[in-house]
């Protein structure tokens, strides 16, 4: 008789992959904390890219959206409406895309 480990264990998703419910919840709130940041520009900047690009991304780009979201406001307004050059040092190909995404729909 096997053990319930050996059981299931070829059922079970790897311990890299994460699970859909995971990610789902991980879109959840990476859309509050997109739509919710306390300034309103950014609000509605980086909430229409976070709320036309959650549902594409994968752990990893997830992973990249949320690192972005820990910087602060003023930083990142002032790169979305091209105030300020993106530093290269903070330059990652998903806060680039929402750079060129904002830049964008802001007509610059």
């Amino acid at each position: 008789m096997q053990d319930n480990f050996t059981a299931h264990s070829s059922a079970q998703p790897a311990a890299t992959d994460p699970a859909p419910d995971d990610l789902a919840t991980r879109r959840r709130r990476l859309r509050f904390r997109a739509n919710h940041r306390g300034t309103f520009e950014t609000d509605i900047l980086i909430g229409q890219f976070v709320d036309e690009q959650a549902d594409s991304l994968n752990a990893d780009e997830l992973a990249d959206m949320e690192a972005i979201l820990e910087m602060p406001d003023p930083d990142l307004t002032d790169w979305l409406f091209g105030r300020l050059p993106l530093p290269e040092e903070k330059a990652t190909p998903m806060l680039r895309r929402m750079v060129d995404s904002c830049r964008t729909r802001c007509g610059k």
